[in-house]
């Protein structure tokens, strides 16, 4: 796949889900903890119509066992993850954690969104067809 076809994969989706985003920041500003923004990103996404899914949990495995469990943020529509962050950067270690989520499930698409005093986000892609041992999906 080319990169001018990952940046196609889901892109009216993530825009409507981008332009909520931006609404939202500019609606609470920034400096609230992150459980506020996520429950304003739940309901401004479901007014938009979209369905979303809240602490969807992601098994870890180690050798073919799971080993813990993390929980994405959003789901939109069982095709992009949303992670939120009440921060002003967005840092390798949150890309780092998004991309985990993608390589473990068949979602192909994620957002970091963070609310900074700047609200800024992130779009990551991981196709399936990269993902060879995959053992989850939503």
């Amino acid at each position: 796949m080319s990169e001018n076809e990952f940046q196609g994969l889901h892109a009216e989706l993530t825009e409507r889900i981008i332009r909520v985003f931006y609404k939202v920041a500019n609606d609470l500003g920034f400096g609230f903890m992150e459980s506020v923004y996520r429950r304003s990103m739940l309901i401004a996404l479901q007014q938009a119509g979209l369905k979303v899914e809240e602490e969807k949990p992601i098994p870890v495995s180690y050798r073919g066992q799971c080993v813990g469990t993390f929980y994405a943020d959003i789901v939109v529509e069982s095709v992009v993850i949303l992670e939120l962050k009440a921060s002003d950067q967005i840092t390798r270690q949150f890309e780092a954690q998004l991309l985990y989520y993608l390589r473990s499930t068949h979602v192909e698409v994620g957002l970091i969104l963070a609310f900074g005093e700047r609200a800024t986000f992130r779009r990551i892609t991981f196709t399936n067809d990269r993902k060879p041992n995959l053992e989850h999906q939503f």
